[in-house]
C-alpha cells in the first residue's frame, strides 16, 4: 500500500468512526429525552427530629427537597425546639405540620421557602372578600424578573383593610370599593410595590428581588457558597445577564460585564475567539485563562458550547479564589455552570433569530482624482515627471472596500430546549444551530462559520433516605455535550496578504476587470476568472509587488475548516454519614478537528502566482481525560459556628495524533474532485508530502484541600492548599505547591452596627493572599533533544557518507513552574434595602520564574535554553456596581464596572534588558519588551512636527553645533534627539505607545414597563494606543490613506503629516510616533426591544410565554481612530498593531421566544 492509499484509508476510518460516534450521540441524546418526559411527582420527604431547633430542621428539609430557606435569624430563634416525625410527605405537609401551632408561617417562592411572622387573618391566603360596598373585582399575576410566579404574595389595598395572597400559580382576586385606590404589593425577599389601579380590573406586577448580591449563591472551586461569606475577588454573570447580549462565543460574553477583565476580539471574521485577560498579562507566555465547564477543563478553545445553554459564568480573579486549581490558575479561571431543570412539569423552550450584518465603518481612502494628483506631486518631490497629466479626468474611480464588503449578510439562530425534573430526575435537553456569514468575503463562501450542538444534562437520584444518618443519599449524573462547526476564512490583519488589505491599498485607478481579456491570458495563462461572468479580472503590474487585485484573491478557493468535539462528565454522589460527602467524577473531551483545501494554477501578480495545481489535507485527534474523587464536610455548631472542609485528588491526561499531507498537479481543476488520490504528483518530484504522528502526552497529577469557616457570616476565614505533578517538567522540579489564604469581615453584621443608617444594607472587607501556578509550556524543555541530518563523509574520496545526530540544543533539567502571586483587598457594600450593590478591590499581582530565553555565550554554539528568569507584574484597581429599582410598571436594573490595571516587565533575563518582536516591512521593528516597561510597547523615533522652512533645520542642532538631521528639508519629520549626541540613530528610539488599555469599562441598562423590555449595554476602553501598519512604504503607487490630504505642501499647512515623496532621505517613514493613534473607543454593543404578549392571549394555545425582539448589535462607535475598527487583538507581543484589522459587523436582527 503506498502512501497516497494510506493516507485515503486513514480519512475514511476517521469519517467512519466520526459518523458512528455522531449517531451513538444522536441515539443517546433522544432516548435521554424520552427517559427525562416521565411523570413529574411531588418531591418526598422524611423526619424524625425530636427538640430539636427550628434552624436545624430547616436545613434538613432543605437537604431533602432542594428548597432554599429565607428567614429572619431572630425570628427563628425565639420559636421554641420543636419535635416533628413523617415519613414520605410532600413539601407543603411537612411544613404544614412543623408550623402548626407556632407563630410563624410560611410562603412558597419557586425554589424558595419564605418563613415569617402569621399575618392578621386580613391577610390570609385567597381571604374572602371583605364586605364593602360598591365592590369591584380586580385580578392580576404577581412574577419574579424571570417571568416565574411568585406565591404567597400579600396584596392590600392601601390605606384599607382589605388584602389577599397569590395562589401557587401567582394569581390573586381582590374586591375593592375605589377603582382609584392603591395596591400594596408584599412579599419577602422582594421589594416592596405600590400600584395604582386607575380603572384597571387586570393589576400585574413584576416584584424586584430584595435579596442584596451578597445572599447570592456562587459557584466556587469544587462547591458553591454564599456570596456574604465569600472572601475571595469573584464576578457572576448569571443566564438573565446574558439573555440580552445573543454572544455567539463565551469569550465575549465577558465582554464588559465583568471588572478586571479584558476581552478584545481576534476579528469580526465568523468564528474568530477573543483574547481573554484576567487582570492584565500575566506572562509573555501563555495568558489564557483556565475554562472549566460544569467541572470539566476545556483544553482547545470553547467555541463549542452553546450560549443559551449557560445556567452561569464565575471568574475566579484573585489567587485565593483560584488556588484550588493550583498549577493552571495562574492566569485566572473561568467556571461555567450549563443549566439544569427545575420542580415542575415538564418545560419546552425555543428561541429564533435571524440577522443581517453590515460594515459599520470603512477606511477612508483616496479617490481616484486625489490619488493620482498625489502620485503627481510624490514623482515632482522626487525630481521625476508627472505620470498622470490629467488627474481630474479620473472622478472618484473603483472603491475596492465597496466591492469587498458583503452587503447584508445573514446570520441565524436557533435554540431548543426541554427540561424539568421530578423526585427521581432532573433533566436538561438542548439543541441549537448558529449560522453566519462573513461581511468580507461571505459572498464568495470564503468566510463563514456554523455550529451545531447538542446537550443532554441528567441527574438521577437513586437513594433519599433520611431516617438514617449513613448512607442516605445517592445520586449519579451526566453531562454530554456534542457540537460540530464548519469554517471558511481570509486572511486577515496580514498587512496586503489579505482580500481586505488588498481592497484599502489597490490603486482606485485600476478597472475590475482587464480591458483586453485575450492579451491578459496570452500573457499570464493562469490570470483569474470571475466564477459568474467568466470575465478576467485585472492583473497587479509590476509597481504593486503582492498587492494584488481583492476581487481575484476572494475568486480563488479557500481553506475549509472543520471540528467535531465530545464533551461528558460523569458523576456521583453520596452523602457517606451525615453531612460528610463524596463525590467522583470522571470526564472526557474528545475533539477532531482538521481543514482541507486546494488552489488551482492562477497568476495575480509577479509575487503571487501558482504554476501548478496543489492539494492539502489535516486531521487530528486529541483525547482528554480527567479523575477527581472529593471528600467534604459541612457543619454548622453551637447555633454560629459553620465549618466547611474539603480534600480532594485530581489526575489529567492529554493525548492526541495528527496526520496531514498534500500534492500537485491535480488531474481536474475542480472543487468537488480535489482529493490527494486525484492527483499526477510524486514523492520523487517533490510534489507529495506526509506528515503526522503523537503529540507528546501531558500527565497532571494533583491533591488539594480547602478549610472554610465563618462565625455568625461575621468573620469569615479560608485556607487552601495544592500540590501538583506536571509531566512538564523534570525530576528536579516536577511537583509544586501553591497555598492561598483569606478572610473577611462583615461588618453589619456586628453589634455595634445596629443602630446604622437605614441607607446602609450591608458592608463587608476581605483580602487575600496566594500563589498560583503555570505550566502551559512546550513538552521535554528539561532534556536535550537531537536532530537528525548532520551527516558526515569519513575517508578520503568519495568516502562512506555516515548519518550524523547533534544536540539541538542547549537542556535545562532545572526548568521549573512559573508562579503567580497575587494580593487582593476588597470592600463589598450593599444601600438603600439591598438595591444597590457596589464592590471595589486593589489586587497586585506579580509572576516570578517566567520562562524565557536564557543568555549564553555565543561561542557555545547551540540555540539558548529555556529558563525561569523573567518577572512581571500587574496591579490595578477594579468597581462594579448594580442599582434595580420598579415603581408602578416601570422596572430599571443599571450595572456598570470598570478597571484600571497598570502591567511592567521587571524582568526579561537576558543580559541586553530587552527583547525585539514585531517587525514592519522597511519601517524596522515596531513593538518591543524592556525592564521596566509595559509588555510590549510600540517602538520608535518620537516626532517632535515637521520642519516648516530652511531656518528651523539649521537651528536644529547638537551640542556642539551640528545639523542634527542634515538631509532633511522642509516639509520632513523632526525627530527627538533623546540621547543629545547629535545625531538621529537607533540610540533615539523609544517607547512611543502601549497597547495595553489602562481603563476598560461596561455599562448596562435593562427597562421594563408592563410588557414592554428594553437593554443595552456599553463597553470601551481608554488610554490604549494602536500602531497604524495599514500603509507600506515600501511600495510606490499603492492607495493612501485620506489623512494624507492634510499633508505638509507648504509653510504653515501641517505640523503633523509630512511632505509626500518617492525619496525618503530623512527617514520620514522610519517607526515613529506618527504612526501610533489613540485607541480608545465607546461601542454600544448591543441593545434590544422585546414585547411579551399577555398570558390571556397565548395560554389558549398552551403558551406560557410569547415575546418577540428586535436588537441591534455595534450600533454605534465612538473613537477617534481612522481604521476599520479599534478593537484589534493580534495578540502577543503584536497586541494593538493594525495591519488590516476584520472588522466587526453592525447586525439588526428579530426573534421570539416562545415556552409551553
Amino acid at each position: 500500500m503506498n502512501k497516497k492509499n494510506l493516507r485515503y484509508d486513514s480519512k475514511y476510518l476517521h469519517l467512519s468512526q466520526t459518523y458512528l460516534t455522531m449517531k451513538l450521540t444522536v441515539t443517546l441524546f433522544f432516548a435521554s429525552i424520552m427517559v427525562s418526559l416521565g411523570n413529574v411527582n411531588a418531591q418526598r420527604i422524611s423526619l424524625d427530629q425530636k427538640e430539636a431547633r427550628l434552624k436545624r430542621v430547616l436545613m434538613e428539609i432543605s437537604k431533602q427537597s432542594g428548597y432554599t430557606f429565607i428567614y429572619n435569624e431572630k425570628e427563628l430563634a425565639s420559636v421554641r425546639p420543636v419535635s416533628i416525625k413523617v415519613k414520605d410527605k410532600t413539601i407543603t405537609e411537612t411544613l404544614d405540620v412543623l408550623f402548626q401551632g407556632e407563630s410563624l408561617q410560611y410562603q412558597l417562592k419557586g425554589k424558595s421557602i419564605a418563613i415569617e411572622r402569621k399575618k392578621s387573618s386580613s391577610a390570609e391566603p385567597m381571604a374572602k372578600p371583605i364586605e364593602i360596598r360598591q365592590q369591584r373585582t380586580v385580578t392580576g399575576r404577581v412574577t419574579n424578573e424571570k417571568g416565574e410566579p411568585i406565591p404567597g404574595v400579600t396584596v392590600l389595598v392601601k390605606g384599607g383593610t382589605g388584602g389577599t395572597n397569590t395562589n401557587q400559580d401567582g394569581w390573586y382576586s381582590l374586591e375593592i370599593s375605589d377603582i382609584n385606590s392603591t395596591l400594596t404589593f408584599r412579599s419577602v425577599g422582594f421589594l416592596q410595590q405600590e400600584v395604582p389601579v386607575s380603572g384597571k380590573t387586570e393589576v400585574s406586577v413584576v416584584l424586584l428581588s430584595q435579596l442584596s448580591n451578597l445572599d447570592e449563591v456562587v459557584v466556587v472551586g469544587y462547591g458553591v457558597q454564599k456570596k456574604s461569606v465569600v472572601t475571595a475577588a469573584i464576578s457572576r454573570i448569571s443566564a438573565d445577564d446574558l439573555k440580552n447580549t445573543s454572544p455567539v462565543r463565551i469569550d465575549n460574553a465577558l465582554k464588559g460585564m465583568v471588572s478586571g477583565v479584558t476581552v478584545t476580539q481576534s476579528s469580526g471574521q465568523p468564528g474568530e475567539g477573543s483574547k481573554v485577560r484576567i487582570r492584565g498579562i500575566g506572562t509573555i507566555n501563555n495568558s489564557d485563562p483556565l475554562y472549566i465547564v460544569d467541572g470539566m477543563p476545556i483544553d482547545g478553545g470553547i467555541d463549542y458550547l452553546n450560549p443559551s445553554d449557560i445556567s452561569s459564568i464565575e471568574v475566579l480573579k484573585d489567587a485565593a479564589s483560584g488556588a484550588v486549581y493550583g498549577a493552571r490558575a495562574a492566569n485566572g479561571v473561568v467556571l461555567v455552570t450549563t443549566k439544569n431543570g427545575t420542580l415542575g412539569k415538564t418545560r419546552v423552550d425555543y428561541s429564533f433569530s435571524q440577522g443581517y450584518q453590515n460594515r459599520w465603518q470603512q477606511r477612508d481612502v483616496l479617490n481616484a482624482t486625489e490619488y493620482a494628483i498625489l502620485m503627481n506631486e510624490g514623482l515632482l518631490n522626487s525630481g521625476q515627471n508627472v505620470r498622470y497629466p490629467d488627474p481630474y479626468s479620473y472622478g472618484k474611480g473603483i472603491d475596492w472596500q465597496d466591492l469587498v464588503f458583503n452587503k447584508n449578510a445573514p446570520v441565524s439562530n436557533h435554540q431548543l430546549s426541554i427540561s424539568g425534573a421530578s423526585e427521581k430526575v432532573n433533566y436538561f435537553l438542548s439543541a441549537g444551530y448558529y449560522d453566519q456569514e462573513g461581511i468580507v468575503g461571505g459572498n464568495w463562501n470564503r468566510s463563514n462559520y456554523n455550529r451545531m450542538s447538542l446537550r443532554s444534562n441528567m441527574i438521577f437520584n437513586l437513594l433519599d433516605n433520611q431516617e438514617r444518618n449513613f448512607l442516605h443519599k445517592f445520586s449519579l449524573g451526566v453531562n454530554a455535550s456534542y457540537s460540530r462547526t464548519k469554517s471558511m476564512g481570509i486572511s486577515t490583519n496580514s498587512e496586503y496578504g489579505s482580500p481586505l488589505g488588498s481592497a484599502i491599498a489597490f490603486s482606485p485607478l485600476l478597472s475590475v476587470y482587464e480591458k483586453d481579456p485575450a492579451a491578459a491570458l496570452a500573457r499570464h495563462p493562469y490570470a483569474v476568472k470571475d466564477p459568474n461572468t467568466g470575465e478576467v479580472y485585472t492583473i497587479a503590474g509590476a509597481d504593486y509587488n503582492e498587492i494584488t487585485n481583492p476581487l481575484a484573491q476572494l475568486a480563488l478557493p479557500g481553506d475549509k475548516g472543520n471540528a467535531d468535539k465530545f464533551i461528558s462528565n460523569f458523576w456521583t454522589e453520596l452523602y457517606l454519614w451525615d453531612n460528610l460527602k463524596f463525590r467522583s467524577s470522571f470526564g472526557t473531551d474528545l475533539a477532531f478537528w482538521g481543514n482541507d483545501g486546494w488552489s488551482p494554477k492562477y497568476y495575480l501578480g509577479q509575487s503571487n502566482y501558482r504554476e501548478e495545481s496543489r492539494v492539502w489535507s489535516e486531521m487530528n485527534r486529541g483525547l482528554v481525560w480527567q479523575l477527581e474523587n472529593v471528600l467534604s464536610y459541612e457543619k454548622s455548631f453551637l447555633d454560629k459556628h459553620n465549618l466547611q472542609v474539603l480534600v480532594g485528588q485530581s489526575a489529567k491526561k492529554n493525548t492526541g495524533r495528527n496526520l496531514g499531507g498534500a500534492n500537485r498537479h491535480l488531474v481536474e481543476e475542480d472543487g468537488s474532485k480535489a482529493n490527494i488520490n486525484f492527483t499526477t504528483g510524486t514523492a520523487a518530484n517533490g510534489d507529495m508530502s506526509v506528515y503526522g504522528g503523537a503529540y507528546s502526552p501531558r500527565t497532571l497529577a494533583s491533591i488539594f484541600s480547602r478549610l472554610s469557616y465563618n462565625y455568625d457570616e461575621r468573620y469569615m476565614f479560608q485556607a487552601t492548599i495544592r500540590r501538583d505533578g506536571s509531566s512538564n517538567f523534570g525530576a528536579n522540579n516536577r511537583y509544586a505547591t501553591f497555598p492561598s489564604f483569606s478572610a473577611g469581615w462583615n461588618i453589619t453584621n456586628e453589634q455595634f452596627m445596629e443602630g446604622r443608617p437605614e441607607w446602609l444594607s450591608a458592608m463587608k472587607l476581605r483580602g487575600s493572599w496566594g500563589k498560583n501556578g503555570n505550566e502551559s509550556i512546550g513538552a521535554f524543555g528539561y532534556v536535550a533533544l537531537t536532530s537528525s541530518g548532520n551527516n558526515y563523509v569519513f575517508g578520503t574520496g568519495d568516502g562512506t557518507i555516515h548519518v550524523g545526530t547533534k544536540p539541538s540544543g542547549l537542556a535545562n533539567p532545572d526548568l521549573r513552574w512559573e508562579e503567580s502571586v497575587q494580593t487582593d483587598i476588597g470592600l463589598d457594600f450593599s444601600f438603600f434595602r439591598n438595591s444597590l450593590d457596589f464592590s471595589v478591590d486593589y489586587f497586585y499581582k506579580k509572576t516570578n520564574g517566567m520562562l524565557m530565553t536564557m543568555s549564553i555565550p555565543s561561542y557555545v554554539g547551540e540555540a539558548k535554553p529555556i529558563g525561569n528568569v523573567g518577572e512581571m507584574e500587574n496591579k490595578g484597581v477594579e468597581f462594579e456596581t448594580m442599582y434595580r429599582f420598579r415603581t408602578g410598571d416601570w422596572g430599571v436594573r443599571l450595572g456598570a464596572n470598570a478597571s484600571y490595571i497598570k502591567n511592567n516587565m521587571l524582568r526579561l533575563g537576558n543580559e541586553e534588558g530587552f527583547a525585539n518582536y514585531d517587525y514592519y516591512q522597511n519601517v524596522g521593528t515596531i513593538s518591543r519588551a524592556e525592564n521596566g516597561f509595559p509588555f510590549p510597547y510600540f517602538y520608535g523615533y518620537q516626532a517632535n512636527g515637521i520642519f516648516q522652512n530652511w531656518d528651523e533645520i539649521h537651528n536644529h542642532v547638537g551640542s556642539e553645533g551640528d545639523m542634527i538631521q542634515p538631509k532633511a528639508v522642509p516639509g520632513d519629520v523632526r525627530f527627538v534627539d533623546l540621547n543629545g549626541d547629535g545625531v538621529i540613530s537607533d540610540a533615539d528610539r523609544t517607547i512611543i505607545g502601549n497597547g495595553n488599555p489602562k481603563w476598560t469599562f461596561g455599562f448596562n441598562t435593562n427597562i421594563t414597563w408592563k410588557n414592554f423590555d428594553f437593554s443595552f449595554m456599553l463597553q470601551g476602553t481608554l488610554g490604549n494606543d494602536i500602531y497604524d501598519a495599514t500603509r507600506r512604504t515600501d511600495i510606490a503607487y499603492i492607495n493612501l490613506p485620506s489623512y494624507m490630504l492634510n499633508r505638509w505642501t507648504g509653510e504653515g499647512t501641517s505640523n503633523e503629516i509630512p511632505r509626500f515623496s518617492f525619496t525618503d532621505e530623512n527617514g520620514n517613514w522610519l517607526s515613529s510616533s506618527l504612526y501610533v493613534k489613540d485607541g480608545s473607543y465607546m461601542r454600544l454593543k448591543n441593545m434590544v426591544l422585546g414585547y411579551t404578549l399577555p398570558n390571556h392571549l397565548t395560554s389558549k394555545y398552551f403558551v406560557s410565554n410569547l415575546r418577540i425582539f428586535a436588537s441591534a448589535e455595534n450600533l454605534l462607535t465612538l473613537t477617534r481612530y481612522e481604521g476599520l475598527d479599534p478593537e484589534i487583538s493580534a495578540g502577543g507581543t503584536s497586541l494593538g498593531i493594525d495591519r488590516g484589522i476584520y472588522p466587526q459587523a453592525r447586525v439588526f436582527s428579530f426573534g421570539l421566544n416562545v415556552s409551553f
